[in-house]
């Protein structure tokens, strides 16, 4: 059972771009524990995007503005 989980995960993790973050325009409303999102918003200065960060349930989220490279972001298109 191991075996087939660690090769069904290589395989994902193969066929998954390995660098590309997707920049969201507006913040997810549901995001799992430790997931990361980045958000592009008025909140953070010019060139720089918002990190957010998933909590277990009782903590909020954490978010903290960072610098992204152009060959590490994609802008991806938000349903509202």
């Amino acid at each position: 059972m191991r075996t087939a989980a660690l090769v069904v995960f290589s395989l994902l993790s193969v066929a998954l771009p390995s660098r590309a973050q997707t920049v969201l325009k507006s913040e997810p409303l549901v995001l799992a524990p430790y997931e990361v999102a980045f958000v592009q918003s008025g909140f953070c200065p010019t060139g720089k995007v918002l990190k957010v960060t998933g909590a277990i349930r009782g903590l909020n989220r954490r978010k903290a503005c960072v610098t992204l490279s152009a060959e590490q972001a994609l802008l991806a298109p938000t349903i509202p």
